[in-house]
């Protein structure tokens, strides 16, 4: 039997995705500095929507519906508006970006916790994958924290423990619920009910962006390459692999963006944020490695 091409394995579409998703930090810096930070969340995932609506309706998807179609909108409850609301509020509540990028790295080990309570088996293997992934994670994020004034009391850390809950529970949720409508719909779902929630915290911060071209070309970007292509690998992914294993691939989200504000904005790469990355990869790697190799490739 002849075998798929490369580019259709799990792992060549675990290496796009984080770089797809990776994308979106020195993007998000970008935007941020021409737009509220709710209002781009807003208009974000609102784009994304309409632009999955469309394929949606010229691909003749088949939209969900009834149950479907709640996980759908849950999924966008949990793992769009309550992760980057918590992520975002938190940041502007005075929260240090290291020690959010560090609590928010440790989302493969609360996911693979939760899906153990839920009956999910973990290996050894993985285990210890996610203390080489955690290690990884605290290097590169190490000189971040404590750098700079640190404000935030109790509500910003609140909201950052619920973007934390809202990816990961998130992540299990469309696993087990929401892996098996078409994407194109279920997406569309995901997106537009986000937006709706969030819309409110817009129109509380006055909707506010300059229409400069850095900020439509940021937004553009963040609609085509992280709600487009980005959730649509996630979704993939999901729906091919455990959610403890395609969680493990973000312990490569703060090394990889590290390598990515180096060559955007002129960031620092040190010895150490070098040593994070070799860690993180090695831990993704023993966290996504199966007995057989196969469920990876398929």
């Amino acid at each position: 039997m002849k075998s798929a091409p490369w580019y259709t394995s799990s792992r060549a579409i675990g290496c796009a995705f984080v770089l797809l998703w990776c994308t979106g930090y020195p993007t998000g810096k970008i935007a941020l500095d021409h737009c509220a930070p709710f209002t781009l969340l807003t208009l974000r995932f609102g784009g994304a929507g309409l632009v999955y609506a469309l394929f949606a309706a010229l691909g003749g998807a088949v939209w969900p519906r009834g149950r479907e179609a709640l996980h759908s909108a849950v999924v966008g409850a949990l793992s769009l508006a309550l992760q980057f609301a918590g992520v975002y509020l938190a940041i502007a509540l005075g929260v240090n970006v290291g020690i959010v990028a560090l609590v928010i790295g440790t989302m493969p080990i609360l996911t693979a916790l939760l899906g153990r309570l839920a009956g999910d088996a973990i290996r050894p293997l993985q285990w210890l994958g996610f203390v080489f992934g955690f290690a990884g994670v605290a290097l590169v994020v190490g000189d971040r924290i404590g750098s700079g004034s640190e404000s935030a009391g109790l509500g910003a850390y609140v909201a950052l423990f619920c973007g934390l809950l809202g990816i990961s529970v998130g992540t299990l949720y469309q696993k087990r619920f929401g892996s098996a409508v078409d994407l194109r719909g279920g997406l569309t779902i995901q997106h537009l009910v986000a937006t709706v929630l969030l819309l409110p915290l817009a129109w509380h911060e006055g909707f506010r962006f300059d229409g400069s071209p850095a900020f439509i070309a940021s937004l553009s970007w963040l609609i085509a390459i992280n709600s487009l292509a980005g959730f649509a690998l996630f979704f993939v992914l999901l729906r091919r692999g455990a959610a403890s294993e395609v969680a493990a691939l973000f312990f490569l989200m703060p090394p990889v963006t590290a390598l990515l504000d180096y060559f955007v904005l002129g960031e620092a790469f040190t010895v150490f944020k070098a040593v994070g990355f070799v860690l993180a990869a090695l831990g993704v790697y023993l966290g996504t490695h199966t007995r057989s190799g196969s469920a990876q490739e398929s």
